[in-house]
């Protein structure tokens, strides 16, 4: 566990301060449960990896960080509360007044989801929203175990499949959107949709009121 002893960084605190709130950046005032910090580690390794500022407010006024315990809340958040564990990058840095700042990075994880511990053996998954850290969609959690189980999976689409391709070519839908314009069950639907994804030909995204689906980007 790193000590509090903060390199100076006056000005490069205040930058990112300066951005605010988004997909990859969340402000911290202070660490009371391991297990919230968890849920944003989750949601920045399912998405594209992110950073939290701990010791400033959700107003970006710098408070500062007064002892270790902080970090070694975050240490446990990513130990014990990640599943599975999560590497991340932990610095302190002594920002505006003199007060110290830490700056927790974690990568987009390799092969999601990455849950949470949330005791009495309940797990879920978390995802990155402009400043909000969403409960993932059964649906997505399903995907990224199955892409995870399946790296790099070539496939031929059938008429269900090419027709999903078809639909995302003129905008995003949501599962039941395709259910209705394919004429084909819900487990049929998932089915289809877990295994595009699987193709890296599908992805999933947020609309402000609910997960749809989209072509890949990549």
């Amino acid at each position: 566990m790193k000590d509090i002893r903060g390199i100076r960084g006056k000005y490069y605190i205040a930058g990112l301060i300066a951005e605010g709130e988004h997909e990859r950046q969340d402000f911290k005032f202070a660490i009371t449960d391991a297990r919230k910090i968890a849920r944003s580690l989750s949601a920045f390794a399912n998405h594209s990896g992110g950073r939290l500022l701990i010791g400033v407010k959700d107003n970006g006024a710098v408070a500062g960080v007064r002892n270790e315990e902080d970090i070694y809340l975050v240490e446990q958040a990513a130990e014990r509360y990640c599943i599975p564990s999560q590497t991340i990058r932990v610095d302190a840095f002594i920002a505006e007044g003199g007060a110290r700042v830490i700056r927790v990075e974690i990568d987009p994880a390799a092969d999601r989801p990455v849950m949470v511990d949330e005791g009495r053996g309940t797990q879920k998954a978390y995802y990155r929203v402009a400043d909000e850290n969403i409960v993932a969609h059964p649906l997505m959690v399903r995907a990224w175990r199955e892409r995870a189980a399946s790296p790099g999976m070539l496939i031929s689409p059938d008429g269900t499949e090419r027709k999903l391709l078809d639909l995302l070519a003129d905008g995003d839908m949501s599962v039941e959107d395709f259910m209705l314009r394919a004429h084909i069950s819900r487990s049929r639907a998932e089915d289809v949709v877990v295994k595009m994804h699987c193709a890296a030909l599908v992805d999933f995204s947020f609309d402000g009121d609910r997960f749809v689906l989209t072509l890949s980007k990549y």
